[in-house]
């Protein structure tokens, strides 16, 4: 790995040193769409003759709004620099923001085609600092071209800004968050906030898959009296920048009594940056998958289980404190990430503790099933929805390494806020290439609660975006387009967004990085932060896989991908609703933290790139399989959890698979989890189990570990492979 020559410390104009901001957290400066002269450049696809070292000083980082990033060439005369403006456009001026590895000799050229190029501006006087030029010229793409340098070292820009007088932003910024998100304060009389909450409560609590999509937003202050129930496609958060900034003295629930006490289908509800102070000391939250429980400070008990002690299948805590009892009791399986507890009760088959002050020991594991693992390798938090200064922005956490507890304890959470002017607030309705203007302008995306129908590809291109939806906003492609994909870029943001494939397949669902990614995106990933993904239940879906990265770096924080085994009728079987895999990773060292993956066809997570870490899976196989055959020939189905052979170096920690093959209970399937024998290829507590004996699994990885079977529903346990 090549090392930087120069530490992310620049000069000041009087030789003192200027601190650069945490790469990915500088706000962007929307340009005004009334303006006589537009920034044309900010956020466009860039390209360079080459860079300083192997995936570092990108070309992307001079034309990402952000003065503390740059582009830097290798050490040789000439280098260029070049962004491609989408279309063509009158060029009126140049702005050039030198490092001091500047150019003495270069032009400004433009070009429609980016191969015969015209040039507008030479020098071969610069002195580099901070330059505008004024030029006239009409072309897509412009470029730097320099001949001679300043120094030994290449050429360096912190910025490269190219204005126009046409084609500049025509999409506004900021907006209505819609009137799905019900906004209550502090003001309003308890009465009042509980009658509207159980207004949307009654129309979602068996809405499993229904149309509405709903925000609960709390401003800054206390409120008394409260039971919050919380139905599908229910958020339910605080709008202060700290959780302690919203007081709840009363209660946010989940319970099963619309499904007799079963809580395994009480799926897609959110609740997020908010302090509770439950009525008879502790809160109940008692859910399945994609239910995220984020940035929560409890003043007492979680019990994570139904009234009654029910069934509960598995869910997901992350940067939240509890000054009680975690309590797991019937959860099957459970993730909880960098939070604070004071005990925890209870456990099933596999619960996970990252980064949590006050775990439970997990040296004895299996007896009982805990992974505890003291501190997280690298994180940052999920963006969220806050007030500042009476006006809506978004706060982006900073990046966070081997942490523990909350982000916030110490007060505000480290990082930055964007107002909500710098995004585009996208409703349902919007098309695809209206979404795309604006971030091609360099605007931010926030989706409000509602269903998108998406005709094309939603293209993020520009470093450190932010992607949020709100409410469970979905998107469903049409006619088979990959509905989102991000270019390879750094520190980009996909969160809070629920992708439900059409009824043309699609080949994915959610792309981060195009094939052949390269980069190195170590200081300044991207995230991944609950983002679900569903095939059949509402409509017959089709996607052959949802999510793919093939970038480097990413951080996948909690994504359920499931393959329908219910839903509306006629929308689910192994005929109707197709998808071969969940989560495919093609790039290095991505890190998944809480992945939920049930029921695809084939294998339902593989693992190409090395340097891949896994903390915490919970899978299903596919409950439909009609025969051996259908499944798979010349094997028994497929594993859970695929590392590719060529793979050389992979972790993972904390994986279960059940079986339940309800369709046929005659199926077998070979393996929970199938890698290549090698030493730098470990596994660590990893369970497989058949559900009442409906099916087997034969092993638990390759060839070792008994067989998941019979009715009494007992896992077969590998503690480390190999």
């Amino acid at each position: 790995m090549s090392v930087p020559r120069r530490s992310p410390w620049r000069r000041g104009a009087a030789g003192g040193l200027v601190a650069v901001l945490v790469a990915g957290l500088t706000a962007i400066t929307g340009s005004s769409a009334a303006a006589a002269e537009v920034l044309l450049s900010q956020g466009k696809p860039a390209t360079a003759s080459s860079t300083e070292a192997p995936g570092a000083y990108l070309a992307a980082e001079a034309v990402d709004g952000n003065t503390g990033s740059r582009w830097s060439s290798a050490f040789a005369d000439p280098q260029w620099l070049q962004v491609d403006l989408g279309a063509s456009q009158a060029i009126t001026r140049v702005e050039l923001n030198w490092e001091t590895a500047a150019a003495k000799a270069y032009q400004i050229q433009v070009s429609d085609n980016a191969s015969s190029w015209t040039t507008v501006h030479s020098t071969t006087t610069s002195t580099g600092g901070n330059q505008s030029v004024a030029v006239t010229g009409t072309g897509r793409y412009v470029r730097m071209y320099g001949t001679q340098r300043t120094t030994t070292y290449g050429y360096s820009l912190w910025e490269f800004k190219v204005f126009g007088e046409t084609g500049g932003p025509t999409v506004p910024g900021g907006g209505s968050l819609g009137a799905n998100v019900v906004v209550f304060d502090p003001s309003m009389s308890s009465a009042t906030i509980q009658a509207r909450a159980d207004e949307i409560f009654r129309q979602q609590e068996s809405a499993q898959f229904g149309t509405g999509r709903y925000v609960l937003a709390f401003k800054p202050g206390t409120y008394n009296n409260l039971n919050i129930q919380v139905g599908f496609y229910t958020s339910v958060v605080g709008l202060g920048q700290n959780p302690q900034d919203v007081r709840i003295n009363g209660d946010i629930t989940v319970d099963a009594g619309w499904f007799q006490g079963n809580a395994t289908q009480n799926f897609w509800r959110s609740t997020e940056n908010l302090s509770v102070y439950p009525v008879n000391g502790a809160n109940r939250w008692a859910v399945s998958q994609a239910a995220p429980f984020r940035r929560m400070d409890v003043h007492g008990d979680l019990n994570l289980a139904p009234n009654g002690y029910g069934w509960a299948s598995g869910g997901y805590i992350a940067d939240s404190r509890i000054s009680g009892s975690e309590g797991q009791y019937s959860q099957q399986q459970w993730f909880t990430r960098n939070s604070q507890i004071a005990s925890n009760t209870n456990a099933v088959w596999n619960q996970m503790f990252l980064g949590v002050q006050g775990a439970p020991s997990g040296a004895a594991y299996p007896n009982p099933p805990y992974t505890t693992i003291a501190a997280t390798p690298v994180i940052r938090e999920k963006p969220y929805l806050y007030q500042s200064g009476g006006d809506y922005a978004v706060f982006v956490p900073g990046l966070r390494t081997n942490s523990s507890g909350v982000s916030w304890a110490n007060g505000n959470t480290p990082g930055a806020g964007i107002p909500l002017s710098q995004f585009y607030v996208a409703k349902p309705g919007d098309t695809a290439a209206r979404i795309n203007q604006a971030l091609a302008q360099g605007l931010n995306l926030i989706f409000q609660p509602g269903i998108y129908q998406i005709d094309q590809t939603i293209d993020v291109n520009r470093a450190n975006t932010v992607v949020l939806g709100l409410g469970y906003a979905t998107i469903i492609p049409v006619n088979g387009v990959t509905p989102m994909q991000v270019a390879d870029v750094d520190g980009v943001k996909i969160a809070g967004i629920l992708f439900d494939a059409g009824t043309t397949n699609s080949a994915n669902l959610l792309v981060m990085g195009p094939n052949g990614s390269s980069a190195n995106h170590a200081a300044n990933p991207s995230t991944v932060q609950d983002v679900f993904f569903r095939i059949g239940g509402y409509i017959a879906g089709k996607a052959t896989n949802s999510l793919l990265v093939n970038s480097n770096n990413v951080i996948v924080d909690h994504i359920w991908a499931w393959r329908a085994d219910h839903g509306n009728p006629g929308t689910y079987g192994w005929n109707v609703a197709t998808g071969d895999s969940g989560l495919i990773v093609n790039g290095q060292d991505v890190i998944g933290y809480g992945l939920f993956v049930e029921h695809y066809q084939k294998y339902e997570v593989i693992w190409n790139g090395n340097g891949g870490r896994t903390y915490f899976l919970q899978n299903e196989m596919p409950y439909d399989p009609p025969t051996q055959a259908a499944w798979r020939t010349g094997a028994n189905g497929y594993a859970a959890y695929k590392v590719a052979d060529s793979v050389t170096t992979h972790e993972a920690w904390g994986m279960g698979s059940y079986c339940y093959f309800n369709v046929n209970p005659s199926i077998h399937a070979d393996r929970g989890f199938e890698v290549p024998v090698r030493s730098g290829v470990r596994l660590h507590n990893l369970l497989t189990v058949s559900l009442g004996g409906n099916g087997v699994i034969d092993h638990v990885v390759n060839t070792t570990g008994g067989p998941a079977q019979g009715t009494a529903t007992v896992p077969s346990y590998v503690v480390n492979f190999p």
